[in-house]
């Protein structure tokens, strides 16, 4: 059984995104908790204690969260009633990167589901700070889904790789799960400048078509072509759905994405990212 994360702050955003999940999933034995972080604008935990007016702020907005997240489980189970699903709820005065570490420090999620927010003026879709920080640290895969992004079975995936990182199959069960539930096509991608793979790089390649042998997936080659222009080009010509990559320390993702001028990159995204952690 599957164990997935859903972070909401009760907006059609974050609704978007537990409704994809919930049809990614629906052929499969999962167990959602619906996350709903409180903070309210007194935090500091001495003055909370000592003041009662703090206190009543606090428990008004711990009521607030706890109603919201009734709601939401009462929505999916109007609107997606599934035997295969248990909905849990989690309410927690935390932030949400400090609460999906607690999680992982108890080993209760296997996937990580979030909205993405929209860029001001743009009708593609920007990473917000959020989610940038839970791509950045978390330890689970973490799939983003673009605002408004309404589901699509992902018939064909793009996974952009470097061959600079040797694969195991326990990083890949994500991509390969999807693949097998949905009969996707898992398009390989290899962007580069010069000519030949080094050693590793073939080793590592072939490694792919071992993992991939049961699943239909093509090797493409896009030469002398910056990256996010090669994704962009490629997503659109094949119309693929879903873009998954791994979050490889000091890789071509940590540059394209982890960078203080992400606004200048000009790599807006109109489907959902699976981002899966290389440690």
């Amino acid at each position: 059984m599957k164990n997935i994360l859903l972070p909401t702050d009760f907006s059609e955003n974050a609704w978007n995104a537990i409704s994809y999940a919930l049809q990614l999933f629906q052929n499969e034995l999962c167990t959602f908790y619906v996350l709903n972080i409180y903070t309210p604008t007194i935090y500091n935990v001495e003055y909370i204690l000592s003041n009662p007016v703090a206190y009543e702020l606090m428990d008004i907005a711990s009521k607030i969260s706890t109603k919201g997240l009734d709601k939401i489980t009462q929505r999916i189970e109007k609107e997606f009633k599934n035997p295969k699903h248990i909905i849990s709820q989690i309410s927690s005065f935390n932030t949400l990167v400090g609460e999906i570490e607690a999680l992982h420090k108890g080993h209760v999620m296997d996937l990580i589901v979030m909205g993405t927010k929209g860029a001001t003026g743009a009708k593609k879709v920007l990473f917000g700070s959020n989610t940038v920080h839970v791509l950045n640290g978390a330890n689970y895969p973490v799939l983003a889904v673009p605002e408004n992004f309404n589901f699509e079975k992902p018939h064909d995936v793009l996974f952009p790789s470097d061959y600079n990182i040797t694969f195991r199959e326990s990083k890949l069960k994500p991509i390969l799960d999807i693949a097998k539930q949905h009969h996707s096509r898992v398009n390989i991608l290899h962007v580069f400048y010069g000519e030949a793979l080094t050693q590793k790089q073939e080793r590592n390649r072939k490694k792919l078509e071992t993992y991939f042998k049961d699943t239909a997936y093509i090797f493409h080659r896009v030469k002398n072509k910056n990256i996010p222009e090669a994704i962009s080009e490629f997503q659109f010509k094949t119309r693929v759905n879903l873009l998954v990559m791994i979050n490889n320390k000091h890789s071509f993702f940590e540059n394209l994405f982890f960078k203080n001028k992400i606004n200048q990159i000009g790599f807006h995204l109109n489907i959902p990212i699976l981002v899966i952690p290389s440690e």
